[in-house]
């Protein structure tokens, strides 16, 4: 009798808990998606950086995005290594998961928090023909928050600008420090898909 009472009793706790249980989504899910390209514009050891990518999600019901993004570093910045064979430059590229909110996204202009934490690599490369090209390498793990703010052009196409800060850690390169790598960056994004 004791144990019929005891799991009755257990029975009720859970069931009560179950229907009392909050979540972070209610009713239907609404599900869209949207990839595209993205632009930034940063300091990279002291010089302006190009980077071009892109990224690309899932949309959950209007507000919450999750996905994933890449980039690479376009434009020729000089790395402060001697070397015999003549300037050295950075080859740099990074990516990683990124989960973004939006909010009132059904507003013309909107604004949007986001952050993209992964790794990338980093590495010298000599200049000239001929070279050897014996590059030295290096990994690092970054977190980049970023806002923008996004222009509704149609209902399928969105354009984003952004502000964001690149927050690096690991890189032991000679003369390259984690900061020389990060930095704030200006971001230009176009959004194609259903929002």
């Amino acid at each position: 009798m004791k144990r019929s009472l005891l799991v009755l009793a257990l029975m009720t706790l859970v069931s009560a808990t179950l229907i009392a249980q909050e979540t972070l989504f209610t009713g239907e899910l609404d599900s869209g998606g949207f990839g595209g390209p993205v632009v930034k514009v940063g300091t990279v050891n002291g010089e302006t950086g190009l980077f071009v990518g892109g990224r690309g999600g899932w949309i959950i019901n209007h507000s919450f995005i999750v996905g994933g993004g890449g980039y690479g570093l376009v434009n020729d910045i000089k790395a402060r290594v001697p070397s015999r064979e003549g300037l050295q430059y950075f080859q740099m590229g990074y990516g990683g998961l990124e989960l973004e909110y939006i909010s009132e996204w059904e507003k013309l202009i909107h604004l949007s928090l986001q952050a993209l934490i992964g790794g990338g690599g980093v590495h010298y490369k000599h200049s000239g023909i001929g070279v050897n090209n014996n590059q030295e390498d290096d990994l690092f793990f970054f977190l980049e928050p970023a806002v923008h703010a996004n222009l509704n052009v149609t209902g399928k196409f969105v354009v984003s600008l952004g502000i964001s800060y690149r927050y690096i850690s690991g890189v032991t390169l000679p003369a390259t420090s984690n900061t020389d790598l990060g930095g704030p960056t200006a971001v230009l994004t176009f959004r194609f898909g259903k929002f």
